[in-house]
Order: structure tokens, then sequence, then C-alpha cells
């Protein structure tokens, strides 16, 4: 268990603290698995994701993809978009996560923090990396 704490340890310590102002990339790590929903609502013509490019799949994935390239039209190279799927296992960080956090699929890590999202969102996302951008 020990080796598990240093080694999600090492993994926070890599990736939690990021140093905006020094042009290090905020790390956006959504995890889920491939068949789960982008989140709770349905996706229709009301959907306040902003999303258009997963419309109608509700999915994952293909949110992930389409918020990735409106993120990354936006914020560029400061940031850096990661999905991390758990069909065929769960990463000892993740595991440690969902232990203390409980938090929703998809789970969202912005900065290395665990925000508790529960869906794909442009605008939530964006509102979040403004807030670590503000204080960087």
């Amino acid at each position: 268990m020990n080796s598990a704490r240093n080694q999600i340890s090492t993994h926070f310590k890599n990736e939690k603290k990021q140093d905006v102002r020094m042009n290090n990339p905020i790390i956006i790590e959504v995890i889920g698995f491939s068949d789960s929903t982008c989140g709770p609502f349905p996706c229709d013509s009301d959907r306040t994701c902003e999303l258009q490019k997963c419309h109608p799949t509700e999915q994952l994935v293909p949110a992930f993809e389409a918020l990735n390239e409106k993120l990354t039209r936006k914020y560029g190279d400061s940031i850096v978009m990661k999905l991390t799927l758990i069909d065929d296992g769960v990463p000892d960080y993740v595991q440690q996560i969902i232990e203390e956090n409980h938090p929703p699929i998809p789970i969202v890590l912005i900065g290395g923090q665990v925000t508790p999202l529960g869906r794909i969102s442009y605008p939530l996302f964006v509102q979040e990396i403004e807030k670590i951008c503000s204080t960087a």
C-alpha cells in the first residue's frame, strides 16, 4: 500500500503544482470508461455544454475530442488534454482519487486537482482553467 501511495504522490507532485507563469501547460485529464456518457443531461437542443461536434452521441470519447478541439483553439499550448480510459484497469492514482474523493464519472483533473464537474462542458472547463490562470 505504501508503494502505491508513493507512486500516487509522485504522480501528483509531477502534475499537481503547475506554474502557468513559467509557460508550463495546465494538464487537463478526463477519466472514465469508453462507453460512458459525457454527463447526466440529455444531448438535445437545450444542452449547456456548448459542444456541437459530438452531438447527439452522448458519449465520453466524442465529447472529449470535441472539448479538446475547442479548448485547444482557445488556449493553444497553455493546456495539455489527456483522456484516461479505465475499461481495462484502474491506475493506482485513479483508485486513490476514487477512494478519497468519490468523484462522479467522468472524473476531471485540472491542474492535478480533482474537479467535481461530473460532465464534459466547455463553459465549466473554461471557468476552472481561468481560476488557475488568475491565481498564477
